[in-house]
Formats: C-alpha cells, sequence, structure tokens
C-alpha cells in the first residue's frame, strides 16, 4: 500500500512513517522542508495544490498535520492552531477532488479536546461535541469541518487522547515535573485523563488503513469507517497518573500543585494551564465493541513499558 502523510516530520508523524515503512509499505511524507531521509519526500506548501498533488493517485491519505497545542491559548496563538490544521486539510481535500477517482482511505487526525472539559461524562463516538474553550474545541471542529467532505472511499477521524511515547513533548513534560520533585497530584485531581501507548496508536492506524501486518497482509474486511476515538479502555484520574509516574520513576510522594500555581507556572511556560486542569473521560467503544485488543490498555504497564 502506498500511504501519503501529510505531517510526517513530527513526532507522531515519524512514527508511524517508520512503522508502515518497517511492514513493507511505501511511505511518501509531504512537507514544507524536503530534507535526506528514511522515506521519500516531497515538497509542499501546506495550502495550495502543487505538483505534490499527483502523489495522491491511488493513495490512502494520513492527514496529521498541524502544530503542537502546547502554547498559550490567546487569540493569535488559537488562530494559528486552526490555520495550521484547516489550511493543509483544505489543500489535501482540494488535491483529492480533482482525482479521477476517489482515494481509498482518507485517515483524518482530530482529538479528544473536540470535547472540552467533559468532567464526569463518559465519552464514546457517540458523545456531542462542545462549544468551547476555542483552543480545544474550536480548534478540533474547524480541523474536522474541513475534511468532512473530502472524496475517499472511506474515511476515518481519529479523535485521539494524549499518545505516550518516549522523548515526546507530553511524556517529557510529566516526567520532568516529577523528576523535579511536582508529582503530586495537580488542582484537584480528579480531573480525568484519557491516554494510549504509542504501540496501540500505531497500531489503530494500520487498522484503519485496512492493511494492519504489511501490503501483502488480506485487506481487513473489518476496516472502520467515521469516527474512531483512538484512546485506551481505561483512562484514569490525574491523581492516579501522577501515582503511575512517581512509581515508576522511583520519586517519593509529593504535595499538590494548587490550580492558581498551575495557572501561574503556565505563564512562565508558555503553555496552556487548561491542558493540565481540564480532562476527558473517553473509551474506545467502536474498537472494543469489534474486538480490537490493545496491548498496553493500563497505564502502570504502559509507563513502565517506556519508561522502566
Amino acid at each position: 500500500m502506498k500511504v501519503v502523510v501529510a505531517g510526517g516530520s513530527g513526532a507522531l508523524g515519524r512514527r508511524l512513517c517508520a512503522d508502515l515503512a518497517a511492514r513493507g509499505h511505501e511511505v511518501v511524507v509531504l512537507t514544507r522542508t524536503p530534507r535526506p531521509g528514511p522515506h521519500r519526500q516531497v515538497a509542499w506548501d501546506g495550502a495550495t495544490v502543487g505538483a505534490w498533488a499527483g502523489e495522491l493517485v491511488g493513495s490512502a491519505v494520513v492527514n496529521l498535520a498541524g502544530e503542537l497545542v502546547d502554547r498559550r491559548p490567546t487569540a493569535a496563538n488559537v488562530a494559528l492552531l486552526t490555520r495550521s490544521r484547516v489550511a493543509p486539510t483544505r489543500a489535501l481535500a482540494d488535491a483529492a477532488g480533482r482525482l479521477d477517482r476517489p482515494v481509498p482511505v482518507w485517515i483524518q487526525a482530530s482529538t479528544l479536546a473536540i470535547y472540552g472539559d467533559a468532567g464526569e461524562r463518559l465519552l464514546t463516538e457517540e458523545s456531542p461535541e462542545a462549544d468551547g474553550p476555542p483552543q480545544m474545541a474550536g480548534v478540533a471542529r474547524a480541523w474536522e469541518a474541513a475534511a468532512v467532505d473530502v472524496p475517499a472511499r472511506r474515511r476515518v477521524v481519529l479523535r485521539t487522547s494524549i499518545v505516550l511515547d518516549r522523548d515526546t513533548p507530553a511524556l517529557n513534560r510529566l516526567t520532568g515535573l516529577v523528576r523535579f520533585g511536582l508529582g503530586g497530584r495537580v488542582g484537584t485531581g480528579r480531573q480525568w485523563f484519557s491516554w494510549i501507548h504509542v504501540d496501540d496508536w500505531l497500531h489503530i492506524v494500520r487498522h484503519s488503513l485496512g492493511a494492519p501486518d504489511g501490503p501483502d497482509s488480506t485487506p481487513d474486511a473489518a476496516a472502520p469507517d467515521g469516527v474512531l476515538l483512538a484512546t485506551a479502555p481505561n483512562p484514569v484520574r490525574n491523581s492516579e497518573l501522577m501515582a503511575a509516574l512517581r512509581q515508576v520513576l522511583r520519586r517519593p510522594a509529593a504535595p499538590p500543585t494548587p490550580a492558581v500555581a498551575v495557572k501561574l507556572g503556565a505563564v512562565f511556560l508558555r503553555t496552556d494551564p487548561a491542558l493540565a486542569l481540564t480532562g476527558r473521560r473517553a473509551v474506545p467503544a467502536r474498537l472494543t465493541d469489534a474486538g480490537f485488543t490493545f496491548r498496553h490498555p493500563h497505564l502502570a504497564d504502559a509507563l513502565a513499558d517506556l519508561l522502566g
């Protein structure tokens, strides 16, 4: 299978490209700055249709393009986050619309942040989207809307939770706090934390593409269509997350970090305090109903695998 990946130079994109290539798939990365690397790279500007559009003929598309969300929730940053997702998606959709045939499958990245701060609600694919906050639900809704009419035989929207992987911003930020003695609960500690081990996320993408084991494998007849929650089946509260991190990193108990301290620290770290103080309790209902097997369904085991 030939797979065109937009956003293939990011942390998740690099992992996905390496995983697909190792299984014998042909990988093409759309990038603004082609560099020598293990996969063929094709230049694009992420906004307009160009010569790169020819790569879409007969190819699956995985759209991961977008700036990192770990930044202050200013109006300018919200606009940047939205533009960095919507413009590439529209360019891809425009290019796909000029083809003689629809692309076989389109994997559209999205995020559980589309549900905003969900409190105690149990979220599934059937849960209604939130109206805000703008840096979460607002950005995610615009991202998904840009791909709603793409010409594809199958279109899968992956609403992904926090992906845990070595040397990535999310896990590095968490482990850094614990190592510096700030491993206590954050705020009330009751906010939900939905997460997924990178190996399971990669498995979900392969499952969505319909060729989970390689180019010569039997196509997956149960390949999905529509919205999928790409998250582990066992979300935890923030207090449980911090305790699990302390255990795997062998750190003692630590005092809690009050919400006011989180908000103050976020100014100096140039991040969004809502990333730590809000939460979503999500479960992958469609995947579990279909019999999907998670390699790392529990947080403690996932962290031990990544950090132990």
